[in-house]
């Protein structure tokens, strides 16, 4: 991943609204949810939600697709493991990791 699509995603993501959304299409699972039902969930205007998943969807933490009538929105688990990746790559490269650390991010093959 390049520095500046770590960073667009990061800064999406530190929006706490726009984090609220991530999160609970996260815990949607691989079926996603319906934009209305994740506007009842957390309780905002279709408006805000609509600004706050265009942003979203443009830097690829987000899809959209529609299935009749309904715009179902999926959190993009690729996107968001290799922005973990990202993240963690270098860890400890210039020192060293207290061994609870190291043991959250070993790789499992």
């Amino acid at each position: 991943m390049k520095l500046d699509d770590a960073a667009a995603r990061l800064e999406a993501l530190g929006n706490p609204t726009r984090l609220k959304i991530f999160r609970t299409l996260v815990r949607a699972g691989d079926e996603g949810m319906a934009v209305g039902r994740l506007q009842e969930r957390l309780d905002i205007a279709a408006s805000t939600l609509s600004h706050h998943l265009k942003a979203l969807v443009g830097v690829g933490l987000v899809t959209q697709t529609r299935e009749g009538t309904t715009l179902i929105c999926n959190a993009s688990y690729g996107e968001m493991h290799g922005l973990i990746d990202y993240m963690v790559a270098e860890c400890c490269a210039d020192g060293s990791c207290p061994p609870a650390i190291v043991s959250k991010f070993k790789k499992v093959a």
